[in-house]
């Protein structure tokens, strides 16, 4: 059974940090690992990615306060969220991709951003 778990979410004040958690099982090989994020009558989009080189891949509003980081053999990734702000709310969901490119969602965890 495959599973993508995110942890991590939760309620913070605008500046602070958050750092997400995803770990995947039941994939037998990962190509590459990313967090996207929803908000309500919104398309899911791009917040942080892997490149299939390995390279990170931000959406412009994040760069410089969002870092992504993982292990694809340990099938695991992390984005650390730093000075976040109001319009960073949204539900954030872990997607990971394997060789054939099949992509997997995992179930989302909130992140508020409010004082």
């Amino acid at each position: 059974q495959v599973q993508l778990v995110e942890s991590g979410g939760g309620l913070v004040q605008p500046g602070g940090s958050l750092r997400l958690s995803c770990a995947a099982s039941g994939i037998s090989s990962i190509k590459r690992m990313g967090w996207y994020r929803q908000t309500a009558g919104k398309q899911r989009e791009l917040v942080a990615a892997f490149t299939t080189d390995g390279r990170p891949n931000y959406v412009d509003s994040v760069k410089g306060r969002f870092i992504i980081s993982g292990d694809n053999a340990k099938k695991t990734v992390f984005l650390q969220m730093n000075s976040l702000k109001s319009e960073d709310t949204a539900v954030y969901y872990c997607r990971a991709v394997n060789l054939v490119g099949y992509i997997y969602w995992g179930q989302g965890t909130q992140v508020t951003v409010s004082s």
